[in-house]
């Protein structure tokens, strides 16, 4: 078992962690603030080829591994989560399926975009009365005279509502006991955006409804076979859930590291409180468990580049991460005082964010039906 991350890997994880110190953690407090989606850095993150990086060159990715993309989004995750579940949701929602399932066509005419970041992808499951019920989706498909005619409604969907939003891909009921996934342009007639929903956190994201009311949209808009669509939307959150993951690591690991430098500063006695032992116990186990968990990520990523099973491993981390993000976060805010609960000290903003890691992406109850059901349980 090698534990060494390849020269490829340390690079792309190095460009990662340079952009984020250099560009995001700079503006990361006043996009937060004024609840502004971050345009500029997504331009600047396509260009350095941060928005495919899974993704097969011969469609404008990057080329390189599950795990060198989970390596980019722990670092962008720990200057600033907004930024970060925008990449990540982008990356393993919107723009997986129609990698995974889509034609050659498909694929021409949306990845070289959505490579390079000039168009966001968005991925639309969640339902009013289907979260973690998913197959309790309502919204229809029915074809006629070469098209699909899609009504019904979708909420908590990331990265539909910007300027450079370019399609969503929903799951959609087209026969009895059939579920489809189906690839809608953004300005297809009969297809609206809501309005983005006032959020605890993700200040700077990109979240809304989304309705569809005879939406049309071409025959050859099908991802993949028909009825496809449930084994479509098992294996994209399967991978989405290790990006969750590596998001949660970084907002672990900046909870630790504001924790730290604020100790250290901090005087209370006579001496920096970091030489209390009931701070330093708080810092060794959060240190402890963040290195244990991203351990159980980057095993996740690496079981998927192996084209081996990895749901277990995926939901385990999953699991155990968003969980450690909201520990470490009020330890953190703990270990501040009243400062952890001022908005111009950073962790402030990740204990607001940290909340989510526990319920998108499959909701911690849904990852122990998954490792339950995996264990024969």
């Amino acid at each position: 078992m090698d534990l060494e991350l390849t020269d490829e890997q340390r690079a792309i994880q190095r460009l990662a962690r340079d952009f984020a110190e250099g560009e995001v953690m700079p503006v990361a407090e006043e996009l937060d603030r004024e609840k502004r989606f971050p345009y500029d850095l997504i331009a600047q993150m396509g260009k350095l080829g941060l928005m495919g990086i899974p993704y097969d060159e011969r469609w404008g990715g990057g080329g390189a591994d599950t795990l060198s993309y989970a390596l980019a989004i722990e670092e962008l995750g720990r200057a600033d989560q907004s930024v970060g579940i925008t990449v990540a949701s982008h990356t393993s929602l919107g723009t997986y399926p129609i990698y995974a399932f889509g034609s050659d066509a498909q694929k021409e005419r949306w990845l070289p975009d959505m490579c390079a970041g000039r168009r966001l992808g968005a991925f639309g499951l969640t339902e009013p009365e289907a979260g973690s019920d998913a197959g309790n989706a309502r919204t229809t498909a029915k074809r006629d005279n070469g098209h699909w005619t899609i009504d019904g409604a979708k909420q908590f969907i990331t990265n539909a509502g910007t300027d450079i939003s370019g399609s969503v891909t929903i799951t959609a009921r087209t026969g009895d006991d059939e579920v489809s996934n189906l690839i809608v342009p953004k300005g297809t007639d009969g297809y609206s955006v809501g309005e983005p929903y006032r959020k605890m956190g993700w200040h700077a994201s990109d979240t809304r409804p989304l309705s569809f009311d005879g939406c049309q949209v071409p025959e050859e808009n099908l991802l993949g076979p028909r009825g496809e669509g449930f084994r479509q939307f098992l294996a994209t959150l399967d991978g989405g859930r290790i990006s969750v993951s590596a998001l949660s690591i970084g907002c672990a690991q900046r909870a630790l590291d504001e924790a730290l430098s604020y100790a250290r500063e901090r005087r209370a006695f006579g001496r920096p409180i970091s030489k209390f032992q009931a701070i330093q116990i708080k810092l060794a186990d959060l240190s402890a468990e963040i290195e244990a968990a991203r351990l159980l990520t980057y095993k996740a990523a690496v079981l998927k580049d192996a084209g081996k099973p990895f749901t277990l491993a995926a939901a385990q981390a999953k699991l155990k991460t968003g969980r450690l993000a909201v520990k470490a976060c009020d330890e953190s805010v703990q270990i501040h005082g009243g400062y952890g609960y001022i908005e111009e000290y950073p962790i402030c903003r990740f204990y607001r964010d940290a909340k989510i890691l526990t319920i998108g992406e499959g909701t911690d109850e849904v990852q122990q039906m998954i490792i339950a059901r995996a264990l024969g349980a």
